[in-house]
């Protein structure tokens, strides 16, 4: 068996828990793996850090990133850093014909205008998701029905994360209001309402987002479409990180060899 030659981008809580899965995976391995200048993953060992003992793969600099690729040649590039970051990774990664998995939230406008030319530019391919678990991308599939069953309900987002999370509302919660603001051929940007405070009655199809962070939640995300005399929640719960791990192996092994821009709807088939 072939095995699929794995770069890990960020190696933080999310990059640990792959490079612990990927241990157990017989066609995936991973190769090298690189962390924020000054970080203190920087030269200790993947398998180490992951807790699955030695991988004889040292962490190295970000700043490094152009001589890691040349020396360990990987076949798909895992990405959960920042926005930033992942711009920045990606134009270098393309470069270097590695196909890209990103996982990476908080991206700006022109931040995802620029990374999506920096793939379709390239011969590359990559899959790209605010939210790699299987269950959550279902979740999305399913709402984008509902809505079009409840025209006319009351829209309402709620998330929580745990306290450490930078951005907000979570990429999972903008993706979701998105989906549904599709569904109801609205624009986001018109009709997204964040938070509420003070004299702020709720308008004619306004979509609300809220974000709740606390303690050490992984993540929730809950949907209420409401209206006088009912209200139907739908919710997912993601338990561990294991639940985007999943759907992250899945994408390593559909993007390899491909060309262009995917979600993870396509890598599921939920097209």
């Amino acid at each position: 068996m072939e095995q699929v030659k794995v770069m890990l981008l960020g190696m933080g809580r999310m990059g640990r828990q792959i490079a612990r899965r990927m241990a157990d995976e017989d066609d995936l391995r991973v190769v090298s793996a690189v962390a924020a200048l000054g970080s203190n993953e920087i030269g200790k060992d993947v398998g180490l850090l992951a807790g699955v003992g030695n991988f004889n793969v040292v962490v190295s600099s970000a700043d490094d990133i152009e001589d890691v690729l040349k020396k360990s040649k990987p076949d798909v590039a895992v990405d959960f850093t920042s926005a930033g970051a992942c711009v920045k990774n990606a134009a270098v990664v393309a470069r270097h014909g590695v196909d890209l998995v990103v996982g990476t939230t908080g991206f700006s406008e022109q931040q995802m205008s620029e990374l999506t030319d920096v793939v379709k530019s390239s011969k590359i391919g990559a899959v790209v998701s605010p939210n790699m678990s299987v269950g959550v991308n279902v979740y999305w599939h399913v709402l984008r029905q509902a809505a079009k069953m409840l025209k006319g309900y009351d829209v309402e987002i709620v998330e929580a994360h745990h306290r450490f999370k930078k951005d907000a509302p979570s990429g999972t919660a903008l993706k979701t209001a998105e989906v549904i603001a599709e569904a109801l051929g609205r624009d986001l940007r018109e009709c997204g309402v964040y938070g509420r405070k003070g004299d702020c009655l709720r308008g004619e199809g306004d979509i609300g987002i809220h974000a709740v962070r606390a303690g050490d939640i992984v993540g929730e995300h809950t949907v209420y479409f409401g209206t006088v005399g009912e209200h139907l929640e739908f919710k997912h719960v993601a338990h561990s990180r294991d639940a985007f791990v999943n759907g992250v192996l899945k994408a390593v092994r559909f993007v390899r060899g491909k060309e262009g821009f995917y979600g993870m709807d396509d890598v599921l088939g939920l097209k």
